[in-house]
């Protein structure tokens, strides 16, 4: 879809996709590598806010709220509501978790709406050892709420390693939804379109020969 091509040229632009060597948490050596951290700016969280609102409208999931998980969560469910609101007069609530419990005034774990039983769209960047993917599954499963979905900015789809999950490794072993703005073979196909970029190409695919699932 051309939103998702426009969001590969974002993330070029703002260089926060990048090749060369990346050794990433995995210890994996990557080819590649996506840093949402310098998607910054007020222009940058109004984008992101509405390529994820494209991907939710365009799922056609039902669903009643949206969670972000601390702390790369938060800015994008907030973007993402007012882009809901904004170019679909969706007018959906959000909340985010705390990394520490409030002990007082309002106390409790979570900020913003309530979840009890709402159907959640959970929003992430990238899903790499899945640690902050299964805290907010349990926090959403505590609260007696249901998990519509999970949508992330960026699907490496490699294979899981120890306790790491992957997008599809997560899919299988929880039975949740993932969805993702773009996944390796969008970005392959659109450096198959570029003189200049295509020369990326056989490392890529290089590694997902070996990493992919």
């Amino acid at each position: 879809m051309d939103w998702k091509k426009e969001f590969i040229d974002f993330s070029f632009k703002k260089q926060a996709l990048k090749f060369g060597i990346f050794k990433l948490k995995s210890g994996r050596t990557s080819p590649y590598f996506f840093n949402s951290g310098l998607l910054s700016t007020g222009t940058d969280i109004i984008k992101i806010g509405l390529f994820y609102a494209h991907s939710i409208v365009d799922s056609k999931i039902e669903f009643d709220m949206l969670f972000g998980p601390a702390y790369k969560g938060i800015p994008i469910a907030v973007a993402t509501s007012i882009a809901l609101k904004s170019h679909y007069n969706l007018n959906i609530p959000y909340s985010f978790n705390r990394k520490e419990k409030k002990t007082y005034g309002e106390k409790g774990d979570l900020i913003g709406e309530k979840i009890n039983k709402k159907r959640i769209i959970i929003l992430d960047d990238v899903i790499t050892s899945g640690t902050a993917i299964h805290n907010s599954i349990e926090i959403i499963e505590k609260k007696g709420a249901k998990i519509s979905s999970v949508f992330v900015l960026l699907d490496r789809k490699e294979k899981g390693k120890r306790n790491l999950y992957t997008i599809n490794h997560l899919t299988n072993k929880k039975s949740y939804k993932i969805t993702s703005i773009i996944t390796i073979e969008d970005l392959i196909s659109y450096l198959l379109e570029d003189k200049k970029l295509k020369k990326h190409i056989p490392e890529l695919i290089k590694y997902r020969e070996k990493y992919g699932i």
